[in-house]
């Protein structure tokens, strides 16, 4: 590397710290480079800053990325690191966010106020999410319950729970897992109950499409595995043209020389589900996201988009 140091830029968030940090540890893994000379810098985002709202209302998933991404376009940062799922379908021009570290675990969990599961759970109990997918999702699971939106990082919206505000809430095995957090876990859904937001589990490393150096040193971090599943479920966004509010969980597997990828898709209010699986060789990882894409945007007519 010719550069002496080399700053990655995060989200401030616990969660989003240790993210930085695993891309911080693989890239010293994989390179000369000394801990002093990768520095992890704090970015301000507006999704952070807006905690009582949906993103929906206030700009979308590129709350959580714009600042950074602003950062990284006017080279105050060299790399930028975010939670895949946060990040808009379309890429931003001039950035490149093909780097994935290998995935962590995708499914959802429930962590419950009184540490029970969700079919025990009382009739018009609260369920506290930010997302529509979830909401819809559960309550294809579990009827009379109500959702209610809750936002703030981990530790805010587990806190939120224990002081009585919710019966329970909804978040991503992964994040708990970073966190150490795995005690407060009362169930754990398989993907194929709750299947989860196109690039859950996934850490993305993203850089300019110019800086040859730092695409050089991030292509050695890269996971093909988690590289070609990121690929296919983020092709089903793409297709679909959605945002914030678009009710869409995609998840792809690989398996032995096969990609595995299903998806669904909610109308705007939740009453009517489109579902759709499909298995092709491996090869078309590329393809297969695009397919499903095509595939549920027909069956749905427009009838998940205002």
């Amino acid at each position: 590397m010719k550069k002496e140091k080399i700053i990655i830029g995060s989200r401030g968030s616990k969660l989003a710290l240790i993210y930085a940090q695993k891309v911080k540890n693989k890239i010293l893994e994989n390179s000369e480079l000394r801990e002093d000379q990768i520095i992890i810098k704090e970015i301000i985002t507006k999704g952070d800053q807006v905690q009582d709202k949906r993103l929906s209302e206030v700009g979308g998933k590129g709350l959580f990325s714009k600042n950074i991404e602003k950062e990284l376009l006017e080279d105050r940062i060299d790399i930028a690191v975010h939670a895949l799922k946060d990040m808009p379908a379309i890429e931003t021009k001039g950035l490149l966010s093909n780097f994935f570290l290998n995935r962590n675990d995708p499914r959802e969990i429930l962590i419950s106020r009184d540490g029970i599961k969700l079919q025990e759970i009382k009739t018009n109990s609260i369920i506290g999410t930010s997302s529509f997918r979830r909401e819809f999702q559960i309550k294809r699971l579990k009827e009379n319950i109500s959702c209610k939106l809750i936002r703030g990082n981990v530790d805010t919206r587990i806190r939120k729970l224990k002081e009585g505000l919710y019966d329970a809430i909804i978040l991503s095995l992964a994040g708990i897992q970073s966190l150490g957090l795995e005690k407060e876990i009362t169930q754990i859904f398989l993907t194929d109950e709750i299947i989860p937001s196109a690039g859950q589990g996934i850490i993305c490393a993203q850089c300019k499409e110019n800086n040859s150096s730092i695409i050089e040193l991030l292509n050695k971090i890269n996971d093909p595995s988690t590289y070609k599943c990121a690929v296919a479920e983020r092709d089903v966004l793409k297709i679909l043209e959605g945002d914030c509010e678009t009710a869409v969980g995609a998840h792809a597997v690989l398996k032995n020389d096969k990609i595995e990828l299903e998806a669904e898709l909610f109308s705007l209010d939740g009453t009517h589900r489109y579902y759709e699986k499909e298995t092709k060789d491996i090869k078309e990882f590329d393809k297969i996201g695009i397919q499903i894409g095509n595939v549920l945007k027909a069956k749905s007519k427009g009838n998940y988009k205002k």
